[in-house]
């Protein structure tokens, strides 16, 4: 009886939480899980030794009632339901063939489920997503697919374009950064989350772009563990997928599992890549009568949704169109419209379009440097961090002195979430070598070095990337930069205190033993270097060991094993630093915890 209850329960929670229109169309299954309990509980009712609960008299004739109902009950789907369902479908059957939908139709549809306002139908639209996310076969998560088209088209259309709440719940995209990822779930070449992770045949996992460009650059390795590849076969690992999905889900971060053929499909879903035309087609009609700013925010949240809807959205011209309000007095305005083109750049050939349109790469360069609020900086900042994913626009961009010094300002002078977009797309962008000596004039490492403390994993990757690109001189010129290098090993997070061990690494490697003195000075280095052999991750005990052989060969006094300084393509001035790492190993003699240094020489080699 209490598993039969229970099973009730469940059901009848899960229909509560479940989309109307899912209901709706599933209807008959619906109806014959109910009927199934019934019939279960009838079973359970029969088998029932009710003599044996000395219940009163009005309890008993209540189960004799009970169990009759039960015994006589059949599967039943209202015909008015049937009629509502089969509306549904015929209206989304119309859509193929591109048939508009009737507005009147629309609103008694609408009137008949009980959605009666715009609230209500952008409540349904989130619960159709959850319900395309948990649907394993493809037609049903098509179908979810139509029917997410269809609220979203019935909400613009009956309700129009949403009026913008002065403080709205999104910004944009939330920023990976702004989320703490578990390890777990990064690519350990990227440290990035993985989109794809797929397995090598050593068992290791990683993210598929990334390891398909480590192996087509000619390596046959694992980048973990060293070991040969016995075969270059990548095979999805499909249970930390779904695991990303769900963590993606709960920090409300989008996660495209389905490529770009739109929500549930490998393939575009035809009535919902319909039904999100005919949308923008409605949209951009009501730019040059409706106002502006209502119509530009419904474009920018339909953009935030999926590829089908970027795609539909620049193939209807709307970048053009988006490009005259970058210049808007309304800050509003110009935070929705520079939202809008982050959120279109997410679709790989929405870049070219947004590089290729008149005013547009101008028009978001010139948000950077003057919008009228920190968040339109910031979403201008993270666009072109969209745009320079593709390596020609890394440099185009790079040679625009707007741009380097405009990201710089950002980084120096912005709130953190601010900052932090500024941070993302300078290291972006530094990826280019000759990008680097631009950065590097315009103040990029004073800026990352003011901002260790409040946007450390950001920070120190930008001085990690500067350092190997060229900018080694720039980065040791730097007061105390070297220091706070190393308290980031001692503090930091583990991603932060890898890439702050790997900096120390590469400055060891090509600033010769004058660096490796300055870092000797660091107090408890050698202990913080120890702890991240025995408990930092497998990355970052590698660098921390090659920082103990540095400081070993530096205390013994050979510094003929470690580099010389290599030729530094970019020129800043700084201080005489041979001079300075004399001076700091003559005082380091009275240190008598550095000269136990030299005894780890007859240690054996770690890694």
């Amino acid at each position: 009886m209490n598993i039969v209850m229970q099973r009730m329960k469940t059901l009848i929670e899960d229909c509560t939480r479940s989309s109307k229109l899912w209901l709706l169309l599933q209807i008959e299954n619906v109806s014959f899980s109910f009927h199934e309990l019934v019939t279960d509980l009838s079973t359970v009712l029969d088998i029932l030794p009710v003599n044996d609960f000395n219940l009163s008299e009005d309890a008993e004739d209540l189960i004799v009632l009970l169990k009759k109902q039960c015994s006589d009950s059949i599967q039943f789907v209202d015909p008015r339901d049937d009629d509502l369902r089969r509306k549904v479908t015929d209206t989304i059957d119309g859509i193929k063939h591109q048939i508009v939908p009737d507005q009147s139709k629309l609103i008694g549809i609408f009137i008949d489920l009980g959605l009666l306002d715009s609230a209500s139908l952008i409540e349904e639209i989130q619960r159709l997503e959850d319900e395309t996310h948990d649907q394993i076969d493809e037609r049903s998560r098509i179908a979810a697919a139509s029917l997410i088209g269809l609220v979203r088209y019935a909400n613009c259309v009956l309700y129009g374009p949403s009026t913008p709440s002065p403080h709205p719940d999104f910004r944009r995209h939330k920023s990976l950064s702004e989320a703490n990822i578990p390890a777990d779930f990064r690519c350990p070449i990227t440290l990035e989350l993985m989109r794809d992770p797929v397995v090598v045949s050593t068992g290791q996992t990683y993210d598929r772009e990334s390891i398909d460009l480590w192996i087509k650059s000619g390596h046959n390795t694992c980048p973990k563990t060293g070991q040969v590849l016995k075969h270059t076969n990548l095979i999805p690992n499909s249970a930390l997928k779904n695991l990303i999905v769900m963590w993606c889900r709960d920090q409300k971060i989008p996660f495209e599992i389905y490529g770009d053929g739109g929500v549930g499909s490998s393939t575009p879903c035809t009535e919902a890549v319909e039904f999100t035309r005919m949308m923008v087609s409605f949209l951009i009609d009501k730019l040059s009568v409706a106002e502006p700013n209502a119509v530009v925010f419904e474009l920018r949240a339909l953009a935030k949704s999926d590829s089908v809807a970027r795609a539909c959205i620049a193939e209807a011209g709307a970048i053009p169109k988006l490009v005259r309000y970058l210049g808007s007095d309304s800050p509003s305005l110009q935070i929705n419209a520079v939202t809008a083109i982050l959120n279109l750049s997410i679709l790989e050939q929405n870049k070219t379009r947004i590089m290729e349109t008149d005013g547009a790469l101008n028009g978001v360069i010139e948000v950077l440097r003057s919008g009228a609020t920190w968040e339109a900086k910031a979403n201008a900042a993270a666009t072109l961090f969209s745009l320079a994913s593709i390596s020609t626009y890394k440099r185009r961009l790079g040679r625009k002195v707007r741009v380097v010094s405009g990201l710089v300002d950002l980084a120096k002078q912005g709130p953190t979430s601010s900052k932090r977009d500024a941070f993302v797309a300078i290291l972006n962008l530094a990826a280019e070598r000759e990008n680097v000596g631009r950065f590097v004039e315009a103040g990029v490492v004073q800026a990352a070095g003011d901002a260790f403390r409040e946007l450390p994993e950001e920070a120190v990757s930008v001085v990690e990337a500067i350092v190997r690109k060229g900018g080694l001189m720039a980065v040791s010129a730097a007061f105390g930069l070297i220091r706070q290098l190393g308290d980031m090993m001692r503090e930091g997070g583990d991603t932060t205190k890898e890439s702050a061990a790997a900096t120390l690494v590469t400055m060891c490697r090509k600033g010769g033993s004058e660096l490796v003195a300055e870092m000797a000075t660091i107090p408890g280095i050698e202990r913080v270097i120890w702890e991240m052999i025995g408990t930092g991750t497998a990355r970052g005990g590698r660098k921390a060991a090659s920082l103990m052989r540095y400081l070993r060969r530096w205390a013994a006094g050979d510094t003929h094993e470690t580099a010389a300084t290599e030729t530094q393509s970019i020129v800043v001035p700084t201080p005489n630093i041979a001079t300075r790492a004399c001076s700091i190993k003559k005082d380091m003699h009275h240190h008598s915890h550095l000269k136990q240094l030299a005894l780890c020489s007859v240690l054996a080699c770690v890694y």
